[in-house]
């Protein structure tokens, strides 16, 4: 599914992918942060370029880019770094899923301030887990921090027909391989009808859709068969959110 054996570097590049986020000991002044010497933005580069998925990389703003490194405090050396530093996010697959980077007029949150408030409430704290795509669904998908389970920095997914964290194996390098080169369909099967794409040409990036019945609902199951609207991507992730805590479904985060 993905091409990353060739270079010995990648070992370091998928371990400084997952240490980010989770309440690092000391606070790395962004100079420290961007690498020159060893950047994976050309290594990203490659992938993108070799994608069997549609990918469409959003304009940065430079401002906007070095102060997500910053409260992210992740290094250019890793492909979360270069995502974060080099572009506004990334669409994927016309756009279904939608990779987080510092932001965009098109997609304007970035990783740090989509995370703030959710699964942290101030910079520094712990987070048990760290949010770093979703998708046109409502679904979520974050990275561990501990808080989903023992294999901390594997990345997770929080499928809105179950309501249910479901553990995916990958690293972040992982998964975005996954985004690139992965079998979409068959990951989404049963959740796309006749028309999506260009249902999606037509929807801006900061709303995904809302279903009735809802997916996690009995009579919602057959996608075939239910009504959707756009809503923005917040109300929807808040409506997820509480039917989780409404069933019992998610722990108390740290405050």
């Amino acid at each position: 599914m993905y091409f990353m054996g060739r270079k010995m570097l990648m070992l370091v590049l998928l371990l400084v992918g997952t240490i980010c986020c989770f309440g690092q000991p000391k606070v790395k002044p962004v100079e420290e942060l961007i690498n020159l010497a060893e950047p994976a933005w050309p290594i990203v580069q490659d992938w993108i370029k070799h994608a069997t998925n549609k990918v469409e990389i959003l304009s940065r703003d430079s401002v906007r880019a070095t102060d997500a490194l910053y409260f992210v405090q992740v290094t250019t050396h890793s492909p979360m770094g270069a995502i974060l530093y080099e572009t506004g996010g990334l669409l994927i697959d016309h756009g279904w899923i939608r990779v987080l980077g510092s932001g965009s007029p098109r997609l304007n949150r970035s990783m740090p301030d989509w995370n703030k408030g959710k699964t942290f409430q101030a910079y520094g704290d712990h987070t048990p887990y760290y949010l770093i795509a979703d998708d046109v669904l409502g679904g979520s998908f974050a990275i561990n921090g501990g808080g989903l389970g023992e294999d901390v920095g594997k990345i997770y997914y929080m499928a809105p027909d179950t309501l249910a964290w479901e553990p995916m194996n990958y690293t972040y390098s992982e998964f975005l391989n996954f985004c690139f080169t992965g079998r979409l369909d068959k990951f989404y099967e049963g959740f796309r009808w006749q028309g999506w794409e260009d249902d999606l040409a037509a929807l801006s990036e900061e709303n995904s859709y809302s279903f009735m019945p809802p997916l996690w609902s009995k009579e919602g199951k057959d996608i075939r068969k239910d009504s959707r609207k756009a809503v923005p991507v917040e109300e929807l992730y808040r409506l997820i959110f509480e039917i989780r805590k409404q069933r019992g479904l998610d722990k108390p985060q740290n405050k």
